[in-house]
């Protein structure tokens, strides 16, 4: 396994703002893309989630000095991690039982799960009652290729496809073409799912690769999903705050 990088310094007033030895993504990378999407409405709830005070990725510091380290690797390569999410309260992962259980799809929302009923989903393991995340040692990301133009934004006013189709007509992630969007609850969006192209499945291969070089886990039914064993513990709910500048 790769030696980690060592981290440089954190303020001490960002260190006591978490429990748990938990920090700020920012504070050890900043060069790291941080999209947080459960703390905006560009997600398969359609709103903020609970806990999501702020659109920052919060993780174990070990987690977050082998993320820094994996995008270390990825400069070299005209590449960056993307996160979407990192720490995920425990009152999160309620809102999302409660948001499966109310009795309604919105057709915003079966752009996310366009085979499966929102009822299915953590019987089939695409969502956790009790989430990893919680635990500051799972996270949900992406690859960025900073040569290619990223600056397609998600509108909410327009439709778009489904997330299994064509990067031309499913909502833009400002990211490279993996096959399907991030949250994206379809057999297409498993890991090795063989109904994808040779280029969305050599990305792919790509960061499964460079994320296990610094000890991370795929999850084999969600391409964007990586944990490190041993790095979790006891399950959290703090909310997630500002950073303080």
């Amino acid at each position: 396994m790769a030696a980690v990088v060592a981290i440089g310094f954190i303020s001490s007033a960002h260190a006591q703002s978490l429990p748990g030895g938990f920090v700020y993504l920012r504070d050890i990378d900043p060069s790291i893309v941080q999209d947080i999407r459960y703390a905006t409405s560009n997600n398969f709830i359609g709103r903020p989630l609970a806990g999501y005070g702020a659109g920052e990725c919060v993780v174990k510091r070990e987690v977050g000095l082998r993320l820094k380290a994996v995008q270390e690797e990825l400069a070299g390569q005209n590449l960056s991690l993307k996160m979407f999410d990192c720490y995920r309260p425990a009152r999160a992962s309620l809102d999302m039982v409660k948001w499966s259980q109310n009795g309604h799809e919105t057709a915003a929302e079966r752009r996310y799960n366009p085979k499966i009923a929102k009822t299915e989903l953590f019987r089939l393991g695409y969502i956790a009652s009790r989430s990893q995340h919680s635990t500051g040692a799972a996270l949900d990301l992406t690859l960025v290729d900073l040569k290619a133009d990223n600056s397609g934004r998600y509108d909410p006013s327009r439709t778009y496809a489904d997330c299994t189709a064509s990067v031309e007509t499913r909502a833009p992630e400002g990211s490279v073409d993996m096959g399907t969007g991030y949250d994206c609850t379809d057999t297409k969006g498993h890991t090795a799912a063989p109904s994808i192209t040779p280029e969305q499945r050599a990305w792919r291969r790509r960061l499964v690769a460079a994320m296990a070089r610094q000890g991370f886990v795929n999850y084999s039914k969600e391409w964007w999903h990586f944990s490190l064993p041993g790095a979790g513990g006891a399950a959290y709910d703090f909310p997630i705050q500002p950073r303080m500048k």
